[in-house]
């Protein structure tokens, strides 16, 4: 004998209407890069702009090795910055041409700050210093439009500004963060410790022991050097956070997928 089914009860003629979700619906993060929706865009012109700042950084950089001795011109934070602009610039523009995925920001914001912070000591610091700042250990006043000149315009003033505008005019906004700034410290901290290193191994007669004069133990002490540089790793780090803030706040002027 089967048991009898229960009876099935009868489907209403009128469904009453779910209730509205309210305030907006929350869309989650999708773990699809954008990348992977939208075709990427080759940017020829902008591959263009960034190989032009990288060759004249690097021309820049091989005429102050012609002018001076490698071992001296190398061991300048300005140079070292602007082998790094040059490497940057060239891999963004190879990126850029072949619409490939740009570099990571924490590698394009460290090269500006870097290479702003090179621009800006040797304009407020070191520009007017008696004797005349030279990374080739020249007495005299470079003249202008030859030589020496030329490369320090070239590092200081005219990369700079290239490196400027292209983080203004070419690259997406609100890439930067402000945890990288602290990690952005380490290798001007990393240059110090070299420097005062390098320092130690030359002889205290020898002109070329201390490039940079407000660094000079041997004039001013280790103690007003130290300072002095902790006054500039302050002021690195203040630069840094800034250039986050304006990033965060700045138009963008490309879209992110480029």
């Amino acid at each position: 004998m089967t048991a009898s089914n229960p009876p099935i009860p009868p489907i209403p003629r009128d469904i009453p209407d779910l209730p509205a979700v309210p305030g907006p619906p929350v869309l989650l993060p999708s773990p699809v890069p954008a990348t992977a929706v939208v075709a990427p865009v080759r940017r020829p012109m902008v591959a263009l702009f960034r190989l032009l700042t990288a060759l004249a950084a690097a021309g820049g950089v091989a005429l102050e090795i012609l002018l001076g001795t490698p071992d001296r011109v190398l061991s300048y934070f300005g140079i070292q910055a602007g082998i790094l602009l040059s490497i940057t610039m060239l891999m963004s523009a190879s990126r850029a041409w072949r619409a490939r995925r740009p570099l990571p920001s924490s590698v394009t914001g460290a090269t500006l700050l870097y290479i702003l912070i090179s621009a800006l000591a040797y304009h407020l610091l070191l520009a007017h210093t008696t004797p005349p700042f030279s990374m080739t250990g020249a007495t005299t006043v470079p003249e202008r439009w030859h030589g020496s000149w030329a490369t320090l315009q070239t590092l200081h003033t005219l990369t700079p500004a290239a490196a400027v505008l292209d983080w203004l005019l070419l690259t997406p906004a609100a890439r930067l963060h402000l945890r990288q700034a602290a990690a952005w410290l380490l290798y001007p901290l990393a240059y110090l410790a070299f420097y005062l290193i390098r320092a130690a191994c030359f002889a205290p007669t020898n002109p070329a022991r201390y490039l940079y004069p407000f660094l000079d133990a041997a004039t001013h002490g280790y103690r007003s050097a130290l300072a002095n540089a902790l006054l500039l790793g302050l002021a690195m780090y203040a630069l840094a956070v800034l250039l986050v803030a304006l990033d965060h706040t700045r138009p963008t002027p490309v879209r992110r997928r480029v």
